[in-house]
């Protein structure tokens, strides 16, 4: 089931309509979607090396558009959208820490995010709520969302027909090593960005909540 899952999934990324696809999904991640792109920008990649690098700047560009739309949200909708969808995607929790942050830090945290599975749209819901700078939210944005799908396409671009040779042998071992990779990989963001910093604003953050905003 799980090979012929793989092989419908690498004919779907060399679909005409493949990258239309993939700035979509990135789009929507950036703002509202609970699925990130980052999946189907590694299926085509692996399915078409050569051009994983204009993969990755599709995704790039999809992202950065989508995150002005939660920008968006977050500035002039907070009350009426902004609320209800954190609630929705299970983030309103965080998103209290996540504008703490912002606040403290500004355009530093939003780079930060491109090398962390922090949901981007809690960074960018946050960044429009706080009134961050359009100017600086979308170069932050540029370079953070190219960090993260770069990485990707730049390693394809290097190792993909080895990458593929070893995942067409081994499939089964490589989802489970590539799930633990993602659990933990959201383990080390919840230690990284989570509450237990001894700075003083790390301990404002720690107890920001909801009611303080």
């Amino acid at each position: 089931m799980l090979r012929s899952l793989y092989n419908w999934t690498m004919a779907k990324a060399t679909h005409p309509l493949a990258e239309v696809w993939l700035a979509l999904f990135a789009a929507m991640e950036a703002s509202f979607f609970p699925v990130p792109p980052h999946p189907l920008l590694g299926i085509m990649c692996l399915a078409e090396p050569k051009k994983a690098v204009r993969f990755s700047a599709v995704a790039t560009a999809g992202s950065v558009i989508g995150g002005l739309f939660g920008y968006a949200i977050g500035y002039f909708l907070f009350a009426s959208v902004g609320k209800q969808l954190l609630t929705l995607l299970h983030l309103a929790e965080s998103f209290p820490h996540a504008a703490c942050y912002l606040r403290a830090h500004g355009w530093e945290i939003i780079i930060v995010k491109g090398v962390l599975p922090i949901p981007f749209k809690l960074i960018t819901i946050s960044a429009g709520f706080i009134k961050m700078s359009l100017v600086t939210f979308l170069f932050a944005s540029i370079i953070s969302r190219s960090i993260s799908f770069m990485i990707v396409g730049g390693l394809f671009q290097m190792f993909g027909a080895p990458i593929k040779r070893v995942i067409d042998k081994y499939l089964g071992l490589v989802t489970i090593g590539f799930v633990v990779f993602i659990i933990g990989g959201f383990v080390l963001a919840g230690v990284l960005t989570g509450h237990g910093g001894t700075d003083p604003e790390s301990a404002m953050c720690a107890k920001a909540t909801l009611t303080n905003f």
